[in-house]
């Protein structure tokens, strides 16, 4: 009886198992049926990427953070690679739910289809057809699933018909059928999908746009003057190479847009709404600006936070040709792919206040992955309310009345940048010589500047650090301070003042709700 026993759980779990390989081909054949129909009708539609993007959205801050300074910018190649797995857990589930209890697995997928159409047409950008490729994918899955369960259940009947009597054999029905279409099925899927989403990338020429895009000279330049840069081995540049400049948003796929249809609305409490073509904007002539940026996510230490010479127009010289009304104290920036920020309008309108709508990035147009055509770029404010890339609409609004993308997932609607310094090098964990060195970092207090920054070795005296001479009080500066190391472990503690002579706030807080404070006290072992 044991063993009878034994043969009978063998032989159910291998059911299950052939099931969940139905349903695995029927997920397969969903997603690459919607992929085709997205390329053909609607390339915003993918459901994978609207549902990436709605777990993006949904995600509870805390989760967000801990992604943000875990996995950096390998965040969203996580996120999908999860995505994936998750996908295909759920669809073996259906196969094994239309075996045991039909029609469970085929209503699974449908409420699948009906989860992704919901996904893709309440996106940013959706179009009128963006709920096909849900639909479709979804009807190619049920019909895939319903008829390889039929297969697979003829299979077991006649597989179990024939123990019954005796033999040893399985000589009927479908065994080579279910294989034949799971496997075909699975296999077409790949190669459908897989084709379909490299046509819809190489479909795209808007790298190719941008690599043939010349920009016209600046009107300005930003001036580096002499000792702008400290030459210290392991100390950040003074601006931060494109390739190496932090990306920090919510768009799981990096949006392309092409200039010649990229359009500017400026609307809400103005006299006039406007719109500008990229060609009337930068018409209105482009200067330079030397600006550092800094994600609210930074911590004490971190690198979310970079340099670069921006070429753009003012933002308050858009504004002043639609005349923002009185009363409206908050321009609601929104991005093509529906994040918005809430920039406050006195900092938009303010003569002293470089903001731009930047189209170059360090002498050359923005990168992709940095907003191109457009971005936003506001000293002084973290770029979760400044610094919207791929930016479409300007809304003249208020605070009252109005809320961005992360006010309600509890950050600030406000939110000035925090003095700050780093200690770049020696690196923890990295131990140096013993004898002469230098500890050097860099250091910013947006819009004001830095007047001194301070170094302390274990519990010694405060020195003051040499600082390279600012570009203006929009950017870091580089610090260093000499040092005669001894063998031994040793803390280094860095602090700044800016040139109102307010010190750097050494309490720590987290980065929620408005940016993390606190001096950075890093271990330096020597040898």
């Amino acid at each position: 009886m044991t063993r009878t026993r034994t043969r009978r759980r063998g032989a159910r779990l291998r059911w299950v198992a052939w099931a969940g390989v139905a349903g695995i081909a029927a997920g397969a054949a969903f997603l690459a049926v919607a992929e085709l129909v997205a390329l053909l009708v609607a390339r915003e539609a993918s459901p994978v990427l609207a549902v990436g993007a709605f777990v993006i959205d949904v995600v509870p801050q805390p989760l967000k953070e801990f992604a943000i300074s875990t996995f950096g910018e390998a965040d969203k190649p996580i996120l999908l690679a999860g995505l994936g797995v998750a996908v295909v857990v759920a669809s073996a589930a259906a196969g094994v739910l239309q075996l045991v209890g039909p029609p469970l697995g085929l209503v699974a997928l449908g409420l699948a289809g009906a989860a992704s159409v919901a996904a893709t047409t309440t996106r940013a950008g959706a179009s009128g057809w963006s709920w096909l490729p849900a639909v479709a994918g979804a009807v190619a899955g049920v019909l895939l699933l319903r008829a390889a369960v039929i297969r697979l259940r003829t299979w077991r009947d006649g597989a179990t018909a024939t123990d019954a009597a005796g033999d040893d054999r399985d000589p009927r029905l479908d065994r080579r059928g279910f294989l034949a279409l799971t496997g075909i099925a699975a296999a077409s899927a790949v190669v459908v999908g897989l084709g379909a989403r490299l046509a819809t990338a190489a479909s795209s020429s808007i790298a190719a746009i941008r690599e043939a895009l010349r920009l016209p000279g600046p009107r300005s330049v930003v001036d580096v003057p002499a000792g702008a840069e400290l030459d210290v081995p392991g100390l950040s540049p003074l601006i931060t190479p494109n390739a190496d400049f932090y990306r920090v948003d919510t768009a799981l796929t990096v949006p392309e847009v092409d200039p010649s249809t990229w359009r500017l609305v400026v609307d809400g409490m103005v006299d006039r709404p406007i719109e500008l073509g990229f060609d009337d904007l930068v018409a209105m002539g482009l200067d330079e600006y030397g600006v550092t940026l800094t994600c609210v996510s930074n911590e004490v230490g971190g690198d979310l936070v970079g340099t670069a010479i921006w070429l753009g127009v003012p933002v308050r010289d858009i504004l002043r040709l639609a005349g923002p009304r009185p009363g409206a104290d908050m321009v609601l920036s929104r991005s093509v792919d529906g994040f918005t920020a809430s920039t406050p309008l006195e900092a938009l309108t303010d003569d002293d206040r470089d903001a731009i709508l930047a189209v170059g990035m360090n002498g050359e147009p923005l990168p992709l992955e940095h907003g191109f055509p457009v971005r936003m770029v506001v000293p002084g404010l973290y770029g979760y309310v400044s610094a919207t890339k791929w930016v479409t609409r300007l809304q003249v609004t208020t605070f009252a009345d109005d809320e961005a993308y992360w006010t309600p997932r509890g950050y600030s609607a406000e939110a000035p940048i925090k003095m700050s310094s780093r200690i770049d090098t020696p690196k923890p964990g990295r131990p140096v010589p013993a004898g002469p060195g230098v500890i050097a970092g860099v250091a910013w207090a947006q819009t004001v500047g830095i007047e001194r920054v301070e170094v302390r070795i274990d519990d010694g005296e405060w020195r003051t650090a040499t600082l390279s001479t600012p570009i203006n009080a929009d950017t870091w500066v580089q610090w260093m301070v000499d040092w005669d190391a001894a063998p031994g472990t040793h803390y280094a503690t860095v602090r700044a003042v800016d040139r109102n002579g307010r010190t750097q706030v050494e309490e720590r807080a987290p980065i929620a709700p408005d940016g993390s404070t606190g001096w950075q006290r890093t271990l330096i072992t020597v040898t």
